[in-house]
């Protein structure tokens, strides 16, 4: 029986291997730069293309082996396409640290590496109104609450304003390293937007228990109670399959209504990994 390969042997494979990755890299390069010449425009908006990244996401999953963990290999993938973004349209990361500075700024490496600027902000708001004064920045915001904050989806109501553009992470799994569920708030063209989940501003009236219980089953729901005016304001995620007027019928059902309504965003189904490979949630 014929030895198998020295040690020599398969480090000089590993060198090669590490030759030609970066090779590919700068060939990669050279086609970015490509593209910024042949673009030479001053698009309004972010280079940040989420429907492109959502799905090269989901294919670097479904095709993914071997004993290379998925997260490195995702966030290998990450820092590339973010890095590259930055290259072609410089942009910095403003990111709201109030739901907890250590899992936020994980998150923010991990999807955007260390080479785009990171700006710390005490509140949602704070990250917004930066994004907003900004031409082609990003902001990332928990897309959970955190308790006794004041809505800030309202700042995205208006049509110049910008908007939620896609949730992090794009695959989710139990054991993420950057798991924390974010918002990305930006502006973006409107061919770059992936429409799989609309996201609604929506004011409620008669907002209560019953209503809550209502809808819970047809989206994801952030909702800040106003006590004063037993009404709330809710950012409604709303899936493909379902429409905002469902909800608005669920909300008459419950005896609540809606007093207004602004499209402020969308983002891409959320897709988790499971045994049998990658499967959609539903939102």
């Amino acid at each position: 029986m014929a030895d198998g390969p020295s040690l020599a042997e398969l480090r000089r494979e590993i060198d090669r291997i590490d030759a030609a990755m970066h090779a590919l890299l700068i060939e990669r390069s050279e086609i970015i730069d490509r593209l910024i010449r042949a673009k030479r425009t001053q698009e309004s908006g972010s280079a940040f293309r989420p429907a492109r990244e959502a799905e090269m996401m989901r294919r670097l999953v479904e095709r993914h082996r071997g004993i290379l963990p998925l997260d490195t290999a995702e966030s290998i993938w990450r820092v590339i396409i973010a890095t590259f973004t930055y290259v072609q349209a410089p942009y910095a990361v403003h990111a709201d640290l109030s739901s907890g500075e250590s899992a936020m700024r994980d998150s923010a490496r991990f999807h955007f590496g260390f080479t785009v600027p990171f700006v710390a902000h005490m509140g949602a708001a704070a990250a917004v109104a930066a994004v907003a004064a900004s031409k082609g920045d990003l902001a990332l915001v928990p897309a959970t609450l955190v308790a006794g904050a004041p809505a800030w989806w309202p700042a995205l109501e208006g049509e110049r304003e910008p908007k939620i553009i896609a949730r992090l992470p794009f695959v989710e799994r139990a054991d993420h390293p950057a798991g924390l569920p974010v918002f990305v708030v930006s502006r973006s063209a409107p061919d770059a937007m992936v429409r799989e989940v609309e996201v609604w501003s929506v004011k409620v009236a008669g907002w209560g228990v019953a209503a809550s219980r209502a809808i819970a089953p047809l989206a994801d729901v952030l909702a800040v109670p106003d006590r004063v005016s037993d009404g709330a304001a809710l950012l409604v995620s709303v899936p493909q399959g379902r429409t905002l007027d469902e909800i608005g019928a669920a909300l008459v059902a419950a005896g609540a209504s809606i007093a207004s309504a602004a499209l402020v965003g969308s983002h891409a189904t959320r897709y988790t990994v499971a045994a049998s490979g990658l499967v959609a949630s539903g939102r």
